[in-house]
């Protein structure tokens, strides 16, 4: 799979400065950013809820996890995780669990967590479980324009026994 066309298409459109980093294939957001070489705070990972009958994307540091109390205060009314199954379908030229979090190509509606909003720049999947794109986060806000909202909690360390 490549990198989707249309989000290549997107942020040359918008004149943005990026870097596309390949890395060794992984799954989970917190392997990645070491493959990547970023501290996990900067790798936005996305995750999808369901409002309603509403997929809604959020995206956040690799760090933290979804608080579905906090993103159901964001959105107004009640969320819970979305199944790959049902999203899926979504990111047609995506594989899956590595869309970009770019909802306006995709018609979703965005948020994003504002501890991420405070980073310098940002690391995110690029439609592949082996490419991803460096974009300062200023470049990505002016571009996506998502609504920025206190969404995660840090992921705590496991202490061990």
């Amino acid at each position: 799979m490549k990198i989707p066309k249309q989000l290549i298409d997107f942020l040359n459109e918008s004149k943005v400065r990026y870097e596309i980093l390949h890395h060794p294939e992984a799954v989970t957001a917190q392997r990645i950013a070491q493959a990547e070489h970023v501290k996990a705070r900067h790798h936005a990972k996305v995750v999808m809820v369901k409002s309603g009958e509403q997929h809604v994307m959020t995206v956040l540091p690799a760090d933290h996890q979804i608080d579905l109390e906090k993103v159901a205060k964001a959105i107004g009314k009640g969320a819970s995780l979305d199944t790959e199954q049902e999203f899926k379908s979504l990111f047609p030229d995506c594989a899956t669990g590595a869309m970009p979090p770019f909802g306006s190509l995709y018609g979703l509606p965005m948020y994003v967590d504002k501890r991420l909003a405070q980073e310098n720049y940002i690391v995110f999947e690029a439609g592949t479980h082996t490419d991803a794109i460096k974009l300062g986060y200023a470049d990505y806000e002016k571009i996506v324009k998502p609504q920025v909202e206190d969404l995660a909690v840090k992921i705590q360390p496991m202490k061990s026994g």
